[in-house]
């Protein structure tokens, strides 16, 4: 048998990215601190929220019968809370599960009395979450994780399908990414030019052809601007490398702040996000 269409291949090709810079970059990202010192700084203008692709995700999953009302849905790392609001006025009942209390109070903000009812939030960690004990088990119609760490791993990637009973779709970067201050201070920090390829969207896809489940796939150019104060940024980066590199705080924002303070204008941080994003929406049962 060809071996790309063999389930141990990807999974083993995908415990061998462990290796590589955007494994370590992943660990960076995937903390509750990181997302904590972030949050303040997260989807502060029309253009990062358009983005999101709301119509055409909302689109896509008619398509696959994967949104009507009274539906279940669980959303994995749920961040603000953009997309469980959409599936909320849309009539679905929205589990929105996130490891950041500080993404879930700003997703809080956003919510308005007419779907409250519809939402539920938790401040969970996906990875330390007992599905089983909390019967999800195949209760949810529709199981999403939308450039979510949760799912970085194929142990996490298989409990999601676990606890959908009709549908799934994830999202993440499917190209390498520009990090306009993530990939100077890389250098600076650990010693190496960044090698950030795509995250882990080109395992899952690839894995769920082995798997005899064939899902449709989108992909998406995207572009915003952000600009945050120094300190947001300074926040943000150094719990990212406490995380990959394991330096003490203090050495961290030594190396850190002249950085951001000599790039800065009137203490304040503009920068061009840019990346290709890939969406992929499957059901859960194997046409094969």
């Amino acid at each position: 048998m060809n071996p790309i269409f063999n389930t141990d291949f990807w999974l083993k090709a995908w415990e061998q990215d462990k290796e590589t810079d955007t494994y370590t970059v992943h660990k960076g990202f995937s903390t509750p601190e990181y997302w904590n010192r972030a949050a303040s700084s997260y989807d502060r203008n029309k253009t990062e929220i358009q983005n999101r692709r709301l119509a055409k995700t909302l689109d896509l999953f008619k398509r696959k019968d994967l949104l009507f009302r009274g539906m279940e849905v669980l959303d994995i790392g749920c961040g603000t809370g953009t997309l469980a609001l959409a599936l909320a006025r849309q009539g679905a009942k929205v589990t929105a599960l996130d490891f950041s209390d500080q993404m879930l109070e700003q997703f809080r903000q956003s919510i308005t009395p007419d779907i409250r009812g519809n939402l539920t939030l938790l401040c969970e960690d996906w990875h330390a979450l007992d599905i089983g004990q909390k019967g999800w088990k195949k209760k949810f119609d529709l199981v999403i994780a939308f450039m979510s760490p949760g799912v970085a791993g194929s142990a996490s990637f298989f409990k999601m399908m676990e606890t959908s009973k009709k549908g799934c779709a994830v999202r993440g970067w499917a190209a390498k990414r520009n990090h306009p201050v993530l990939a100077i201070l890389w250098e600076k920090i650990m010693g190496t030019v960044l090698e950030d390829a795509p995250q882990s969207i080109l395992f899952k896809i690839n894995l769920l052809f082995s798997m005899g489940l064939f899902p449709d796939l989108t992909f998406d150019r995207v572009e915003w601007e952000q600009n945050v104060s120094v300190e947001e940024e300074l926040k943000s980066q150094t719990a990212f490398f406490r995380k990959v590199s394991n330096r003490p705080e203090a050495d961290l924002e030594a190396v850190i702040r002249p950085y951001l303070e000599s790039m800065a204008e009137n203490g304040r941080i503009q920068r061009t996000h840019t990346g290709l994003t890939a969406t992929a929406v499957w059901t859960v049962d194997p046409v094969l």
